[in-house]
């Protein structure tokens, strides 16, 4: 409503959206039912497409002047051949196969309860990545080393990039976990947010 009350254009940064969020994966745009307002949708193919490399969405125009002007892009050698046939098989399964989207809500809101009946904090979170707070910097480093030694990978998150005494173990799902998989992360936690006293605090060490 602001860029247009201001005559300004949209740019929306999708990166951890597509693939994940809106009618097949389509993006935040279509979760929420603006696709006709945004000018410009940028994201990456790292993350849900398993690849590298990036895109920018926007008008025939638009995209004309960029790629003639914009100096990160001139600059920019481009994808592997590879890498671009692993985004266009990715592409091609969000379409034949939009059932693996849904799957991927439904692990993320079981996990999501299950954190939480656990007694750990997971913030607000609406989305396949979910932070888990252990606290301070120190108590996080351990969980990982722990959980990591229980065969669970997860990413360390610490100040400045959350808050001071939020430093939290960043969880990410994919449609192909199965159940076990889930329960096997749940159980995980559990024995290890025991051993560091986090559960009886709701992210913070006791």
């Amino acid at each position: 409503d602001l860029a247009e009350e201001f005559g300004a254009a949209l740019m929306v940064d999708d990166a951890h959206a597509i693939g994940v969020i809106g009618e097949g994966g389509k993006g935040s745009a279509s979760h929420f039912g603006v696709s006709d307002r945004v000018h410009l949708t940028t994201g990456t193919f790292s993350k849900s497409f398993a690849s590298l490399g990036g895109f920018c969405l926007g008008s025939h125009d638009v995209i004309g002047y960029i790629r003639h002007s914009s100096n990160t892009h001139i600059y920019s050698a481009s994808m592997p051949p590879a890498n671009v046939a692993t985004v266009l098989a990715c592409l091609d399964i969000l379409e034949a196969e939009p059932e693996r989207v849904n799957r991927l809500w439904t692990i993320s809101d079981y996990m999501r309860d299950g954190f939480r009946n656990l007694g750990f904090n997971v913030w607000n979170s609406q989305t396949p990545i979910i932070p888990v707070v252990a606290g301070d910097m120190q108590t996080c480093f351990l969980m990982w080393r722990d959980l990591l030694e229980e065969g669970v990978f997860v990413n360390a998150v610490v100040p400045p990039a959350v808050p001071p005494g939020q430093s939290l173990l960043r969880t990410s799902y994919m449609a192909t976990h199965t159940n076990e998989d889930l329960d096997y992360i749940l159980d995980a936690f559990a024995r290890v947010g025991k051993i560091h006293g986090i559960l009886q605090n709701n992210g913070s060490p006791g």
